[in-house]
Protein backbone atom coordinates (compact mmCIF):
# COMPACT_ATOMS: atom_id res chain seq x y z
CA UNK A 1 0.00 0.00 0.00
CA UNK A 2 1.46 3.17 -0.82
CA UNK A 3 0.55 7.13 0.18
CA UNK A 4 1.10 6.53 4.23
CA UNK A 5 3.09 9.78 4.26
CA UNK A 6 1.71 13.78 4.26
CA UNK A 7 3.77 16.51 4.04
CA UNK A 8 6.80 17.80 2.59
CA UNK A 9 8.79 19.41 5.04
CA UNK A 10 6.84 18.24 7.83
CA UNK A 11 6.80 14.82 7.11
CA UNK A 12 4.53 12.58 8.78
CA UNK A 13 3.98 8.55 8.31
CA UNK A 14 1.60 6.43 9.56
CA UNK A 15 1.96 2.84 10.16
CA UNK A 16 -0.65 -0.23 11.66
CA UNK A 17 -4.26 -2.04 11.56
CA UNK A 18 -7.35 -1.37 14.07
CA UNK A 19 -7.22 -4.85 15.21
CA UNK A 20 -2.86 -5.48 15.18
CA UNK A 21 -0.74 -4.63 18.14
CA UNK A 22 0.07 -1.59 18.09
CA UNK A 23 -0.56 1.49 15.65
CA UNK A 24 1.97 4.45 15.21
CA UNK A 25 3.90 6.99 13.19
CA UNK A 26 7.00 8.36 12.58
CA UNK A 27 7.99 12.60 12.46
CA UNK A 28 10.67 13.69 10.21
CA UNK A 29 11.63 16.87 9.50
CA UNK A 30 10.67 18.18 12.95
CA UNK A 31 13.38 21.11 13.59
CA UNK A 32 15.72 20.39 16.61
CA UNK A 33 15.10 22.15 19.79
CA UNK A 34 11.31 21.78 20.29
CA UNK A 35 10.45 21.62 23.95
CA UNK A 36 7.63 19.49 25.20
CA UNK A 37 6.34 16.52 27.82
CA UNK A 38 4.90 13.15 26.74
CA UNK A 39 1.67 14.47 28.79
CA UNK A 40 1.33 17.16 26.35
CA UNK A 41 0.89 14.62 23.57
CA UNK A 42 -0.79 12.53 25.62
CA UNK A 43 -3.42 15.19 26.63
CA UNK A 44 -4.42 15.09 22.91
CA UNK A 45 -4.69 11.92 22.58
CA UNK A 46 -7.15 11.65 25.38
CA UNK A 47 -9.49 14.47 24.06
CA UNK A 48 -9.56 11.83 21.10
CA UNK A 49 -9.36 8.14 23.33
CA UNK A 50 -12.99 6.52 22.74
CA UNK A 51 -15.00 4.81 25.50
CA UNK A 52 -15.65 8.29 27.00
CA UNK A 53 -19.58 8.69 26.93
CA UNK A 54 -22.38 6.74 25.28
CA UNK A 55 -22.11 8.86 22.56
CA UNK A 56 -19.21 7.00 21.16
CA UNK A 57 -17.93 3.99 20.35
CA UNK A 58 -17.22 1.45 24.01
CA UNK A 59 -13.78 0.28 22.75
CA UNK A 60 -11.67 0.92 25.45
CA UNK A 61 -8.03 1.85 24.32
CA UNK A 62 -6.24 4.19 26.87
CA UNK A 63 -4.05 5.26 24.06
CA UNK A 64 -0.63 5.29 26.20
CA UNK A 65 1.98 6.98 24.07
CA UNK A 66 5.09 5.55 23.42
CA UNK A 67 7.97 7.89 22.17
CA UNK A 68 11.19 5.93 20.80
CA UNK A 69 13.49 8.13 19.07
CA UNK A 70 13.97 11.44 18.04
CA UNK A 71 14.04 13.31 21.29
CA UNK A 72 16.62 14.06 24.56
CA UNK A 73 15.75 14.50 28.20
CA UNK A 74 16.55 17.32 29.98
CA UNK A 75 17.77 17.39 33.44
CA UNK A 76 13.84 17.47 35.08
CA UNK A 77 13.22 14.20 33.87
CA UNK A 78 10.13 15.15 31.98
CA UNK A 79 10.92 17.77 29.22
CA UNK A 80 11.92 16.42 26.31
CA UNK A 81 13.73 18.10 23.03
CA UNK A 82 13.40 17.33 19.43
CA UNK A 83 17.13 16.46 17.98
CA UNK A 84 16.25 17.40 14.25
CA UNK A 85 16.17 13.25 13.61
CA UNK A 86 12.71 10.90 12.81
CA UNK A 87 10.17 11.01 15.96
CA UNK A 88 8.81 8.09 16.00
CA UNK A 89 5.69 7.12 18.35
CA UNK A 90 3.91 3.69 19.02
CA UNK A 91 0.56 3.68 20.65
CA UNK A 92 -0.17 -0.32 21.22
CA UNK A 93 -4.19 -1.75 20.92
CA UNK A 94 -5.24 -3.40 24.22
CA UNK A 95 -8.86 -4.10 23.29
CA UNK A 96 -9.47 -5.42 20.15
CA UNK A 97 -12.80 -8.01 19.05
CA UNK A 98 -11.76 -9.36 15.79
CA UNK A 99 -14.55 -12.16 16.42
CA UNK A 100 -17.04 -8.98 16.22
CA UNK A 101 -16.40 -9.05 12.68
CA UNK A 102 -16.70 -12.26 11.74
CA UNK A 103 -19.87 -12.42 10.07
CA UNK A 104 -18.45 -9.65 7.69
CA UNK A 105 -14.97 -11.58 6.47
CA UNK A 106 -17.25 -12.32 2.99
CA UNK A 107 -19.63 -9.64 2.91
CA UNK A 108 -18.92 -5.76 1.85
CA UNK A 109 -20.49 -3.47 4.17
CA UNK A 110 -22.51 -0.27 2.51
CA UNK A 111 -20.54 2.88 2.93
CA UNK A 112 -17.18 1.15 4.02
CA UNK A 113 -14.14 0.77 1.93
CA UNK A 114 -14.46 -2.95 1.87
CA UNK A 115 -15.25 -3.45 -1.60
CA UNK A 116 -12.90 -0.73 -3.02
CA UNK A 117 -10.03 -2.38 -1.01
CA UNK A 118 -10.94 -5.36 -2.40
CA UNK A 119 -11.48 -4.06 -5.78
CA UNK A 120 -7.75 -2.78 -5.42
CA UNK A 121 -5.52 -5.01 -3.43
CA UNK A 122 -7.57 -8.22 -3.99
CA UNK A 123 -7.43 -8.81 -0.09
CA UNK A 124 -8.46 -6.86 3.27
CA UNK A 125 -8.37 -6.85 6.61
CA UNK A 126 -12.06 -7.03 7.38
CA UNK A 127 -11.06 -7.07 11.86
CA UNK A 128 -12.26 -3.35 12.17
CA UNK A 129 -11.13 -2.27 8.27
CA UNK A 130 -7.31 -2.38 8.81
CA UNK A 131 -5.97 0.97 7.99
CA UNK A 132 -9.17 2.36 6.71
CA UNK A 133 -10.10 1.89 10.18
CA UNK A 134 -10.52 5.35 12.11
CA UNK A 135 -8.28 3.99 14.37
CA UNK A 136 -5.26 5.07 12.52
CA UNK A 137 -6.15 8.77 13.83
CA UNK A 138 -5.01 8.06 16.39
CA UNK A 139 -1.05 8.52 15.31
CA UNK A 140 -1.94 11.78 13.54
CA UNK A 141 -3.51 13.86 16.84
CA UNK A 142 -0.29 12.77 18.22
CA UNK A 143 1.80 14.26 14.99
CA UNK A 144 -0.79 16.74 15.14
CA UNK A 145 0.41 17.61 19.15
CA UNK A 146 4.25 18.13 18.49
CA UNK A 147 3.03 20.36 14.90
CA UNK A 148 1.17 22.86 17.01
CA UNK A 149 4.55 23.84 18.82
CA UNK A 150 6.65 24.37 15.49
CA UNK A 151 4.90 27.88 14.84
CA UNK A 152 5.29 30.56 17.72
CA UNK A 153 2.01 31.83 19.02
CA UNK A 154 0.21 29.15 17.07
CA UNK A 155 -3.38 28.04 18.67
CA UNK A 156 -5.63 25.61 16.44
CA UNK A 157 -8.92 24.75 18.21
CA UNK A 158 -12.06 22.87 17.36
CA UNK A 159 -15.84 22.67 17.49
CA UNK A 160 -18.85 20.69 16.51
CA UNK A 161 -21.28 23.03 15.26
CA UNK A 162 -24.30 20.24 13.61
CA UNK A 163 -25.19 17.04 14.19
CA UNK A 164 -27.58 15.53 11.79
CA UNK A 165 -29.97 18.51 11.37
CA UNK A 166 -29.20 19.59 14.86
CA UNK A 167 -27.21 22.68 14.66
CA UNK A 168 -25.38 24.79 17.40
CA UNK A 169 -26.69 28.59 18.36
CA UNK A 170 -23.18 30.69 17.42
CA UNK A 171 -24.56 33.52 19.56
CA UNK A 172 -24.02 30.86 22.16
CA UNK A 173 -20.32 30.00 20.97
CA UNK A 174 -17.75 29.72 24.01
CA UNK A 175 -14.45 28.10 23.05
CA UNK A 176 -13.82 28.05 27.02
CA UNK A 177 -16.87 25.30 27.22
CA UNK A 178 -15.47 23.02 24.33
CA UNK A 179 -13.23 20.76 26.36
CA UNK A 180 -15.32 21.04 29.87
CA UNK A 181 -16.18 18.21 31.40
CA UNK A 182 -20.03 17.76 30.98
CA UNK A 183 -19.53 18.27 27.76
CA UNK A 184 -19.30 15.13 25.51
CA UNK A 185 -19.59 16.76 22.37
CA UNK A 186 -17.08 19.81 21.94
CA UNK A 187 -19.83 21.95 21.37
CA UNK A 188 -19.04 25.46 21.49
CA UNK A 189 -22.86 26.17 22.46
CA UNK A 190 -23.61 25.10 26.38
CA UNK A 191 -27.58 24.79 25.19
CA UNK A 192 -26.70 22.49 22.58
CA UNK A 193 -26.15 19.81 24.58
CA UNK A 194 -29.57 18.11 25.58
CA UNK A 195 -30.50 18.73 22.46
CA UNK A 196 -27.72 16.30 20.87
CA UNK A 197 -27.82 14.45 23.29
CA UNK A 198 -31.65 13.24 23.09
CA UNK A 199 -30.96 13.33 19.47
CA UNK A 200 -28.10 11.23 19.90
CA UNK A 201 -30.21 8.63 22.20
CA UNK A 202 -32.68 8.12 19.64
CA UNK A 203 -30.84 7.56 16.80
CA UNK A 204 -28.28 5.40 18.82
CA UNK A 205 -31.74 3.12 19.90
CA UNK A 206 -32.56 2.68 16.46
CA UNK A 207 -29.16 0.90 15.74
CA UNK A 208 -28.78 4.28 12.94
CA UNK A 209 -26.51 6.99 12.95
CA UNK A 210 -25.79 10.42 11.79
CA UNK A 211 -23.49 12.82 10.46
CA UNK A 212 -22.04 15.80 11.77
CA UNK A 213 -19.88 19.17 10.85
CA UNK A 214 -16.63 20.19 12.78
CA UNK A 215 -15.34 23.82 12.60
CA UNK A 216 -11.43 24.27 13.37
CA UNK A 217 -9.75 27.43 13.79
CA UNK A 218 -6.06 28.29 13.90
CA UNK A 219 -5.02 31.89 15.21
CA UNK A 220 -1.46 33.26 15.58
CA UNK A 221 -0.91 32.35 11.64
CA UNK A 222 1.73 34.75 10.12
CA UNK A 223 0.95 36.57 6.76
CA UNK A 224 2.63 34.80 3.69
CA UNK A 225 2.17 30.94 4.40
CA UNK A 226 0.90 29.19 1.22
CA UNK A 227 2.92 28.66 -2.41
CA UNK A 228 1.03 29.51 -5.81
CA UNK A 229 -0.05 28.19 -7.28
CA UNK A 230 0.21 24.26 -7.14
CA UNK A 231 1.48 24.72 -3.20
CA UNK A 232 -1.37 26.46 -1.81
CA UNK A 233 -1.95 26.85 1.76
CA UNK A 234 -5.53 26.25 1.71
CA UNK A 235 -5.37 23.50 -1.00
CA UNK A 236 -3.17 21.04 1.53
CA UNK A 237 -5.07 22.17 4.61
CA UNK A 238 -8.07 20.75 3.01
CA UNK A 239 -6.08 17.70 1.50
CA UNK A 240 -5.45 16.93 5.01
CA UNK A 241 -8.90 17.13 6.08
CA UNK A 242 -10.74 15.25 3.52
CA UNK A 243 -7.92 12.87 4.67
CA UNK A 244 -9.81 12.16 7.82
CA UNK A 245 -12.35 8.79 7.45
CA UNK A 246 -15.64 9.68 6.44
CA UNK A 247 -14.87 13.45 5.33
CA UNK A 248 -17.03 14.24 2.60
CA UNK A 249 -16.97 17.76 2.13
CA UNK A 250 -14.48 20.22 4.03
CA UNK A 251 -15.02 24.56 3.06
CA UNK A 252 -12.63 27.67 3.85
CA UNK A 253 -13.80 30.73 5.12
CA UNK A 254 -17.83 31.15 4.26
CA UNK A 255 -17.01 28.27 1.52
CA UNK A 256 -19.87 27.40 -0.49
CA UNK A 257 -22.46 30.70 0.84
CA UNK A 258 -19.63 32.17 -1.69
CA UNK A 259 -21.46 31.16 -4.27
CA UNK A 260 -24.53 32.50 -2.75
CA UNK A 261 -23.88 36.59 -2.05
CA UNK A 262 -22.53 39.32 -4.00
CA UNK A 263 -18.59 40.39 -4.28
CA UNK A 264 -19.28 43.20 -2.56
CA UNK A 265 -20.81 41.15 0.71
CA UNK A 266 -17.90 38.71 -0.23
CA UNK A 267 -14.67 40.52 -0.39
CA UNK A 268 -12.89 41.68 2.92
CA UNK A 269 -12.83 44.82 3.49
CA UNK A 270 -9.24 46.57 4.71
CA UNK A 271 -8.31 49.59 6.51
CA UNK A 272 -4.42 50.69 7.78
CA UNK A 273 -3.94 49.77 11.18
CA UNK A 274 -1.57 51.56 13.63
CA UNK A 275 1.40 49.52 12.30
CA UNK A 276 0.85 49.93 8.89
CA UNK A 277 -0.33 46.25 8.44
CA UNK A 278 -4.43 45.87 7.19
CA UNK A 279 -7.16 45.72 9.69
CA UNK A 280 -9.55 43.45 7.85
CA UNK A 281 -13.52 43.74 8.26
CA UNK A 282 -14.88 40.35 7.88
CA UNK A 283 -13.11 37.17 7.15
CA UNK A 284 -15.01 35.47 4.66
CA UNK A 285 -12.08 34.19 3.11
CA UNK A 286 -11.10 32.19 6.11
CA UNK A 287 -7.66 33.69 6.72
CA UNK A 288 -5.97 32.76 2.89
CA UNK A 289 -6.09 34.62 0.07
CA UNK A 290 -4.81 33.54 -3.44
CA UNK A 291 -3.56 30.20 -1.44
CA UNK A 292 -1.68 32.56 1.21
CA UNK A 293 -2.16 33.43 4.44
CA UNK A 294 -3.29 36.81 5.31
CA UNK A 295 -2.89 36.89 9.25
CA UNK A 296 -6.00 36.32 10.26
CA UNK A 297 -7.58 33.58 11.79
CA UNK A 298 -7.89 30.16 9.49
CA UNK A 299 -11.36 28.69 9.25
CA UNK A 300 -11.78 25.39 7.94
CA UNK A 301 -15.16 23.28 8.21
CA UNK A 302 -15.22 19.93 7.64
CA UNK A 303 -18.89 17.02 6.76
CA UNK A 304 -18.53 13.98 8.62
CA UNK A 305 -20.41 11.07 7.39
CA UNK A 306 -23.10 8.91 8.93
CA UNK A 307 -21.02 5.88 10.47
CA UNK A 308 -21.65 2.82 7.72
CA UNK A 309 -21.37 0.26 10.62
CA UNK A 310 -25.36 0.21 12.41
CA UNK A 311 -27.39 -2.60 13.26
CA UNK A 312 -30.21 -1.72 10.58
CA UNK A 313 -29.83 -4.26 8.04
CA UNK A 314 -28.84 -3.27 4.84
CA UNK A 315 -28.61 -4.49 1.03
CA UNK A 316 -25.15 -5.24 -0.34
CA UNK A 317 -23.21 -8.34 -1.78
CA UNK A 318 -20.37 -10.97 -0.79
CA UNK A 319 -17.42 -11.73 -2.68
CA UNK A 320 -18.99 -14.05 -4.80
CA UNK A 321 -21.44 -11.98 -5.78
CA UNK A 322 -24.36 -13.08 -4.12
CA UNK A 323 -26.96 -10.54 -2.81
CA UNK A 324 -27.17 -10.26 1.04
CA UNK A 325 -28.13 -8.24 3.82
CA UNK A 326 -25.37 -6.58 6.29
CA UNK A 327 -26.16 -6.01 9.87
CA UNK A 328 -22.57 -4.93 11.42
CA UNK A 329 -22.13 -6.17 14.83
CA UNK A 330 -19.34 -4.74 17.61
CA UNK A 331 -18.80 -1.47 19.13
CA UNK A 332 -19.76 1.74 16.76
CA UNK A 333 -19.81 5.58 16.92
CA UNK A 334 -23.30 6.59 16.16
CA UNK A 335 -21.72 9.89 15.29
CA UNK A 336 -17.98 9.34 14.69
CA UNK A 337 -18.08 13.19 14.00
CA UNK A 338 -17.96 13.81 17.83
CA UNK A 339 -13.89 12.19 17.74
CA UNK A 340 -13.42 13.81 14.92
CA UNK A 341 -12.87 17.17 16.23
CA UNK A 342 -8.91 16.54 17.78
CA UNK A 343 -8.16 14.96 14.30
CA UNK A 344 -9.46 18.04 12.79
CA UNK A 345 -7.26 19.74 14.44
CA UNK A 346 -4.34 17.72 14.16
CA UNK A 347 -4.12 17.90 10.58
CA UNK A 348 -4.69 21.54 10.56
CA UNK A 349 -1.85 21.90 12.82
CA UNK A 350 0.25 19.56 10.32
CA UNK A 351 -0.68 21.62 7.80
CA UNK A 352 0.35 24.82 8.85
CA UNK A 353 3.74 23.54 10.68
CA UNK A 354 4.52 22.03 7.19
CA UNK A 355 3.83 25.64 5.45
CA UNK A 356 5.80 27.57 7.78
CA UNK A 357 9.00 25.73 7.60
CA UNK A 358 8.49 26.07 3.94
CA UNK A 359 7.97 29.33 4.31
CA UNK A 360 10.95 29.76 6.28
CA UNK A 361 13.40 27.21 3.88
CA UNK A 362 12.25 29.69 0.93
CA UNK A 363 12.51 33.39 2.36
CA UNK A 364 14.33 33.16 5.52
CA UNK A 365 11.39 34.33 7.38
CA UNK A 366 10.12 32.88 10.31
CA UNK A 367 11.61 33.21 13.15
Amino acid sequence: MSHNTFGHLFRVTTWGESHGPAIGCVVDGCPPGIRFTTADIQADLDRRRPGQSRFVTQRREPDKVKILSGVLPEDDGETLVTTGTPISMMIENVDQRSKDYSDIAERYRPGHADYSYDAKYGLRDYRGGGRSSARETATRVAAGALARRIVPGLVVRGALVSIGEKEIDRANWSWDYVGHHDNPFFTPDPKSVPVFADYLDEIRKAGSSVGAVVEVVAEGVPAGLGAPLYGKLDQDICANLMSINAVKGVEIGNGFQAARIRGEENADEMRAGGDGKPVFLSNNAGGVMGGISTGQPIVARFAVKPTSSILTPRKSIDRNGKDIEVKTKGRHDPCVGIRAVPIGEAMLACAIADHYLRHRGQTGKGE
